[in-house]
């Protein structure tokens, strides 16, 4: 017995002496990434009911924090306006290898995070000062802040970075387009006529009844233009966490800041005339634009909006949609973590 445990001993001391510089290293940090001494989420997870001044009173937003690293953490802004932050779990499965801290957050007015149901509240400046009191409520700075926005999220990513880009360290901005008065026109002239003329002829017929609340309609935009241009799969393999994150959507925001239609901001909304094509170049902080093939914004557009980022880069996700992090997943998570580490350097 004696003797098998000295070779156990005598072994594991060889494996250890062995091992690499590197190999060390990375377990070295990998403890550090899971290692939550110190922290005062602990309790729950990660989780962090953060309070918020509005003009209106104050209340209380959801984040959750997964991972521990210095140099790179990422404030995730989900889209809608209105959604929840659960439609991006996929993170889960690519960030807490790479190392990246990541921070799931749901805006005010969403499922997580209390809803006042004030429609003043619902303009972008204050959603601004929204991110701001969170990102200096989580100790976030221009030494390790990346912001990533995705659809609306990158609205709100952009005029965050427009007013308080001091602060950033890296911008993300994924499916989304700087203007949507162009957003619109990509939806009724490229997007609409590639569906079935019948299809197309009886969604514009509901349309122009202004009976979004018919569930026909419903039933035409999520079969033929949602798994076109949304997520690319059949309905009945979307992600569970997609399926769980619709079902919360904060319906009464969104309609009143993107409105009823999905082709384009139409009616009296908040956002029918945001434009912000001429004010990227102030942004000078590096910047990711994400854009794909089949998304519901101009892969086009997108690019060029790149172009227009003194320090801008395009990924580009040839199989993706609205939705590129699950129908081309592979190609958007190398490349998004491969931005950050490369300005993390």
């Amino acid at each position: 017995m004696k003797n098998i445990l000295a070779i156990l001993i005598i072994t594991f001391a060889i494996q250890s002496c062995c091992k690499s510089p590197e190999a060390k290293e990375t377990e070295t940090v990998k403890s550090s990434y899971h290692d939550n001494t110190g922290r005062n989420d602990i309790l729950s997870g990660g989780v962090k009911m953060i309070p918020i001044k509005t003009p209106v009173g104050d209340f209380k937003v959801w984040t959750k924090r997964t991972g521990n690293n210095p140099t790179m953490k990422v404030l995730i802004l989900h889209g809608g306006p209105g959604a929840t932050h659960e439609y991006l779990e996929a993170f889960d499965s690519f960030f807490p290898n790479a190392e990246i801290e990541y921070y799931y957050y749901d805006q005010l007015e969403s499922y997580y995070s209390d809803q006042p149901n004030d429609s003043n509240l619902w303009e972008i400046d204050r959603f601004v000062e929204e991110v701001e009191q969170v990102r200096v409520a989580l100790g976030l700075d221009t030494s390790n802040f990346y912001l990533y926005g995705q659809s609306w999220g990158g609205i709100l990513a952009i005029e965050y970075a427009i007013k308080y880009q001091q602060n950033i360290k890296g911008l993300i901005i994924s499916n989304m387009m700087a203007s949507i008065p162009d957003y619109n026109v990509y939806a009724n002239e490229v997007l609409g006529p590639k569906l079935d003329p019948a299809v197309l002829a009886e969604i514009k017929e509901l349309e122009a009844a202004q009976d979004y609340g018919n569930p026909r309609y419903t039933e035409l935009v999520e079969t033929y233009y949602y798994t076109e241009h949304v997520l690319r799969m059949p309905l009945d393999q979307w992600p569970e966490p997609v399926n769980r994150s619709f079902s919360k959507i904060n319906g009464a925001m969104y309609v009143a800041m993107q409105g009823p239609s999905e082709f384009g901001s139409v009616g009296e909304t908040k956002l029918k005339n945001w434009d912000r094509k001429t004010d990227l170049s102030k942004i000078t902080v590096p910047t990711l634009v994400i854009g794909a093939e089949y998304d519901t914004m101009d892969p086009k557009h997108m690019k060029w909006m790149s172009e227009e980022f003194p320090d801008g880069h395009y990924l580009y996700c040839p199989n993706g949609s609205h939705l590129a992090m699950y129908d081309d997943q592979e190609i958007y998570f190398k490349g998004l973590i491969e931005f950050i580490k490369q300005v993390d350097k």
